[in-house]
Parts: structure tokens; C-alpha cells; sequence
């Protein structure tokens, strides 16, 4: 089995301090959350930023002084996120793309997203691809229900997406598929052969579906922005402590985990970035 690529989402567009006060907010909070978490064991940091009040931002200039500053002290895969907030247009959303990452995440569908709508047209969704694949980044496919995965397949055929894909299967979200054994091996035999693939559970279901990934040869995405607690009734302190729990739990079923060298082997990144990819 090859070795567990942990992914930590250190942030994202809803949690924010008031949900647990380790949510880190400014560009010098996320780096420092970014470099403990990498410490702890993640090869990738799934980035989102805000503003220093805690609202989510787009600025092309907070990606790139959040990004510069992790690379000062740590050298993850960067994945910047192209979901941003409910209501940010399609320019906004790929701004994080100036910040030259070798990664970033592209969803493939629309979904509810508890009481709002994450809005994903086809038209939305491959002018991202298209500014991805401008960029020279590797996308990782974002799926919350199961018609993402053939969404997919369709910007392969128009030239969008190179193949072997890289997924993350987020499960849990009120709206998307659900958080089960079941719903995880269904989609992780939808995708074609070669892909690798992560999963994200949310709230409550984080270790579950980490436990279940580990076993089945999957990778794994922990974080602040999914979930809050370490355990039950317990706020995480850090994003480093839920890394440290998943490797915990890698290392009971003998599970190595990957450094970011590795883990750009294995995602079929360059064994290094110079200038942004």
C-alpha cells in the first residue's frame, strides 16, 4: 500500500473564532498554523484566506503574502481553493491562482451547502479548469456528490483535465452525500484506474472516514475548515493536533505516512517549485 498523503484544510469561508479561537485568520496565522501542521505530518495545505476579521477574502495579494510566508518556513504542496465563499463570482474565486501553487482544488457540480447553494454551472466550472490548466497547477477534484465524478470525466474529453486525476471526496455536507463506509467505496470504485484519491469527512465523521481511507488505501484531508474538535465536546487546540491524531491513527494499522517529496511523486507533481507552477 503506498504510503498516506495527510492533506490539512487550516481554514475555510465558515468556521471562524467563535466556532474554536484556533481557526487562524491573518497571513501570518495561517502560515504559522500551516508550518505546525506540516510538522505534524501533512505533505499538503489546502488553503483558503481571509481578511484579518475573520470574512472570507479572494485578493490575489493575501494569497500570495499567505503563500510566501509558509514557504519561508515549511515546503508543502499548496493547494489554493477555487470553491472561496457561497456568492463570490468565477474571476474572484480563481484569483488565488496568482500565487503560482502546484495545486488547486476544482469542483465539478453544484451542491446544496446547508442552508445555501454552492452554485458550480458547467460554463463556471471550465473557466476555472481552463484558468487551472493556464496556471500549469495540478487540480484536485472536489466532489460532494456522486455526478461530480462523471462531471469530470467530461473536461477530460474536452481537453480540460490531463489525466490520472487527483479527487477529494468531501463527504458529510448537508446537501452532498452523505458520510458512510458505503457512500466512500462506491465512490472510490467510480473513479478510473491510476487516480488517487482523499477524503474529507466533516464535522463528526472526520476520523471516521479517515479510519476507513487508511484502511482502503486512500489519503486523507483533516482541518479546521471540516471540523473543530479533536474529539467529542473537545475543541482541536490546533490544526497540528487533528494531524497528529490522523497519523495516530495511520500508525495503529501501519500506515507510512508521506512526506511532501513523496507525496509530489505520488500526486505526479515536480519533486520541487521554483517560481510557481
Amino acid at each position: 500500500m503506498e504510503k498516506l498523503i495527510l492533506t490539512c484544510a487550516v481554514t475555510g469561508a465558515e468556521v471562524t473564532k467563535k466556532d474554536n479561537p484556533a481557526v487562524p485568520y491573518t497571513p501570518q496565522e495561517l502560515a504559522d498554523s500551516s508550518a505546525a501542521a506540516v510538522e505534524a505530518g501533512a505533505a499538503v495545505i489546502h488553503l483558503h484566506v481571509r481578511h484579518d476579521d475573520g470574512t472570507p477574502a479572494h485578493e490575489a495579494a493575501i494569497f500570495r503574502k499567505t503563500v510566501d510566508l509558509i514557504r519561508k518556513k515549511v515546503d508543502p504542496i499548496i493547494m489554493v481553493s477555487t470553491g472561496g465563499a457561497v456568492g463570490m463570482t468565477v474571476e474572484q474565486r480563481v484569483e488565488g491562482l496568482e500565487a503560482g501553487t502546484e495545486m488547486a482544488s476544482l469542483t465539478t457540480g453544484t451542491v446544496n451547502f446547508g442552508n445555501d447553494v454552492f452554485w458550480n454551472a458547467p460554463d463556471l466550472v471550465e473557466k476555472i479548469a481552463r484558468a487551472i490548466q493556464a496556471r500549469g497547477a495540478k487540480p484536485e477534484i472536489e466532489v460532494f456528490d456522486a455526478g461530480m465524478i462523471d462531471n469530470a470525466a467530461a473536461l477530460v474529453k474536452k481537453g480540460l483535465l490531463t489525466p490520472p486525476l487527483a479527487y477529494q471526496f468531501v463527504l458529510g455536507v448537508p446537501g452532498g452525500l452523505g458520510a458512510s463506509a458505503r457512500a466512500l467505496t462506491f465512490l472510490a470504485d467510480s473513479v478510473p484506474p491510476g487516480s488517487t484519491w482523499t477524503v474529507a469527512g466533516v464535522g463528526r465523521h472526520q476520523f471516521t472516514m479517515a479510519a476507513h481511507a487508511i484502511l482502503m488505501g486512500g489519503n486523507v484531508r483533516v482541518g479546521l475548515e471540516d471540523n473543530v474538535y479533536l474529539r467529542k465536546g473537545v475543541l482541536a487546540r490546533s490544526n497540528a493536533e487533528l494531524v497528529e491524531r490522523a497519523a495516530r491513527i495511520a500508525g495503529e494499522f501501519e500506515r507510512e505516512i508521506a512526506t511532501p517529496a513523496e507525496a509530489r511523486r505520488l500526486l505526479g507533481l515536480k519533486l520541487g517549485l521554483e517560481g510557481g507552477g
